[in-house]
């Protein structure tokens, strides 16, 4: 095989799974990890690939990239659709329960989820049923989650103030950040752009950051929401390790250098 053949073919192999390692390339092609770093090298001139430790990911996968929420809604639908009805089996079942939404495409189809789901029972039992039941605590910063749970039956909503900014619709601040860390919610449901088996969670945005963290911080139980578009990818900001988290809820089973790393990190993981 010449190498400009075998170079499309590593390209190709990034670009479908978003990132693949020198030694994998290697033992697929058999060739030598000096071969494949050297083709590497050439694609990431070529502008097709971009080098990490260990391997390349795809070229859009900068640090600093990030997509508006609008952008990300309408990417991996039936992905995140299989997520979210799986989140469903982590909510919390006690009479006095409480759960944080953090901003994110997927927290929004679960979002979605409850409030399709909330509305139906309601009419079924009727308005004095429903006002018996008790209500479900949801803390978010996301102004389009905020907006669909707004008027939910069985659905207390507690918005989180700050900025909001344009890009993700999402409360940041300080003074977002304080409010976090004076909560004790039984579950956070939390979205990330990238995944790592060495830099854990992360995200572009140094505030969209802090709040994330303080979500981690503040609440009993973590529960990561990500689409395997997000394993192995690491963004500019880290907000926390993978230590932090109780479950990640994803479509793909993780590379097998993450899989080891969530499993020494005692991380259940769900495939959707």
């Amino acid at each position: 095989m010449f190498a400009e053949e075998r170079q499309q073919q590593i390209a190709g192999l990034v670009a479908a799974s978003g990132r693949a390692s020198v030694t994998d390339l290697a033992e697929r092609f058999r060739i030598t990890t000096e071969t494949v770093r050297r083709d590497l090298a050439a694609l990431e001139s070529a502008g097709t690939v971009r080098r990490v430790h260990g391997g390349a990911v795809s070229a859009d996968r900068f640090s600093t990239t990030e997509e508006s929420i609008l952008e990300r809604t309408i990417q991996r639908q039936e992905q995140k659709l299989r997520i979210a009805e799986a989140a469903l089996a982590f909510l919390p079942q006690g009479p006095s329960s409480s759960i944080v939404l953090d901003a994110g495409s997927t927290t929004e189809v679960l979002a979605d989820i409850l409030a399709r789901r909330n509305a139906g029972s309601a009419a079924s039992k009727g308005a004095k049923g429903a006002e018996k039941d008790q209500e479900l605590v949801v803390i978010t910063h996301a102004v389009p989650i905020a907006a669909k749970l707004a008027s939910t039956p069985g659905i207390a909503l507690q918005i989180l103030g700050g900025r909001v900014r344009g890009l993700t619709k999402a409360a940041v601040g300080q003074a977002t950040v304080d409010a976090a860390h004076k909560l004790r919610p039984d579950i956070a449901f939390v979205g990330t752009n990238g995944i790592h088996a060495s830099f854990g969670l992360s995200t572009p945005d140094p505030e969209e950051a802090a709040v994330k963290a303080a979500f981690v911080h503040s609440a009993r139980r973590i529960v990561v929401l990500a689409d395997s578009s997000k394993l192995d990818a690491e963004t500019l900001v880290q907000f926390a390790s993978l230590k932090d988290l109780d479950t990640l809820i994803t479509d793909r089973k993780p590379s097998r250098e993450l899989a080891a790393a969530l499993a020494e990190a005692g991380v259940e993981v769900v495939i959707a």
